[in-house]
């Protein structure tokens, strides 16, 4: 089951390195979106988060301190999720159905983190890692 947990933890994982990377690599691009979306303090938003999806994204793949990484990238997700994805606010139905996907999407996914954070905080196995939890919970 190691093999299972290694090959999900960098499948979950592969988005927020990828994103990270995007953030850092194309950061006037990002910062024009973070601008359109009213993101406060948008190029700094964008690497600050930029390095938080990344770190914590190579945290859980590598299985270093992954509870860390974890909280890392929920504490992105949630702001997020409002800040860039207010299907709410759409009146084209098409771009509120996008917004709608990316919304609950960021949402489950920092569900997902926040069961990671939980569980590897807790001690449980976590698969083959460099790093016990950097909580105790």
């Amino acid at each position: 089951m190691d093999v299972v947990l290694v090959i999900a933890r960098i499948l979950f994982a592969a988005i927020f390195i990828n994103s990270g990377i995007m953030h850092l690599t194309k950061l006037e691009a990002m910062t024009g979106y973070a601008k359109y979306k009213k993101v406060p303090v948008a190029k700094l938003s964008v690497v600050v988060s930029g390095l938080m999806i990344l770190i914590g994204g190579l945290y859980i793949a590598l299985g270093i301190y992954a509870d860390l990484g974890a909280l890392l990238i929920a504490i992105f997700l949630i702001p997020a999720a409002f800040m860039m994805h207010a299907f709410w606010k759409e009146t084209d139905a098409t771009a509120k159905q996008n917004e709608s996907i990316g919304f609950f999407k960021d949402l489950s996914l920092a569900g997902a983190a926040l069961i990671i954070f939980v569980l590897v905080g807790g001690g449980a196995n976590f698969g083959p890692s460099i790093t016990s939890a950097f909580f105790s919970l």
